[in-house]
C-alpha cells in the first residue's frame, strides 16, 4: 500500500510597489487558504499546484507590470494580474484599485479575486476561450464564496 503526501506549495505575497498601502498578512493568510482549497479541486491539464513547492505573489506597480505584459504577451499597457508558471503571480495595485471603484468592490476584495484568478491559472484553468473562462468564471466565485 502506497500512501502519497499531498504537498502543499508554501506561499508568500511581497509588496514591491509604494502608491497603495496593503495589508500583506491578510493578503498571505488568504492566499494560503485559497492554495489548499484548489488542492482539493480537480486539476486541469498537466498544471497543477502539487508541483509547485513555493508560489511568490509580488504586488507591483503599473509599470511594472505593463513591462511585463509587454514583454511576455507582447500586449501594450497594464493588466490586473499576469501568472507564470513556475509559481509567479504578479499583481497589480493599481491596476486592482481601478477594478475595485469601476466594479463597486473594496480594494482587498479585488485583490483576492486576482490571488484567485493567479492561483487558478496555475493550477492548470485556462480563460483564453469562452469555455474555459466561464469554467474558470464559476470556479472563483465558488472559492471567494467558500473562503
Amino acid at each position: 500500500m502506497t500512501i502519497r503526501i499531498a504537498v502543499i506549495p508554501e506561499i508568500s505575497v511581497r509588496n514591491l510597489q509604494r502608491k497603495i498601502p496593503v495589508n500583506i498578512s491578510e493578503l498571505e493568510k488568504f492566499a494560503a487558504k485559497v492554495v489548499r482549497r484548489c488542492l482539493h479541486m480537480r486539476r486541469r491539464k498537466t498544471t497543477d499546484l502539487r508541483k509547485l513547492r513555493q508560489i511568490s505573489v509580488l504586488l507591483v506597480s503599473d509599470r511594472r507590470i505593463a513591462s511585463l505584459h509587454q514583454q511576455f504577451l507582447h500586449k501594450a499597457g497594464p493588466t490586473d494580474v499576469l501568472t507564470f508558471q513556475h509559481g509567479e503571480i504578479f499583481i497589480s495595485v493599481e491596476t486592482a484599485r481601478r477594478h475595485a471603484r469601476a466594479f463597486g468592490n473594496s480594494l482587498v476584495r479585488e485583490l483576492h479575486l486576482c490571488i484567485v484568478h493567479g492561483l487558478l491559472h496555475l493550477h492548470g484553468f485556462d480563460d483564453r476561450t469562452h469555455s474555459g473562462a466561464r469554467r474558470m468564471q464559476r470556479a472563483q466565485e465558488q472559492i471567494l464564496r467558500e473562503i
